[in-house]
């Protein structure tokens, strides 16, 4: 089996518990078991991290940059997210 034949899998490392997992780079591996410790191997040398993912790069599937108008539109046409209909209080504090 040659490199090329070998799955590419994405890393997603969390650095501490309650953060979010951030993509970290890719692996070549022949199955999951395999990718989890080349992540671990690769990207955790230090110590960092509590938890990996591994994706693999065929199952990710991303939005066209031709589309980017329609699946990110100014929130300007939704009113809804902004909170201009009511006022807050002033015990509220900063919001």
């Amino acid at each position: 089996m040659t490199k090329h034949e070998i799955p590419l899998w994405e890393v997603f490392i969390r650095p501490r518990n309650g953060l979010a997992h951030k993509h970290c780079g890719s692996v070549h591996a022949a199955d999951e078991v395999m990718a989890v410790h080349a992540a671990r191997d690769v990207y955790t040398r230090r110590g960092e991290g509590v938890s990996i993912w591994v994706v693999p790069s065929a199952a990710i599937v991303a939005s066209d940059p031709e589309q980017k108008d329609e699946n990110f539109e100014p929130s300007i046409s939704k009113v809804y997210r902004h909170p201009t209909f009511y006022e807050v209080p002033e015990e509220v504090g900063h919001m």
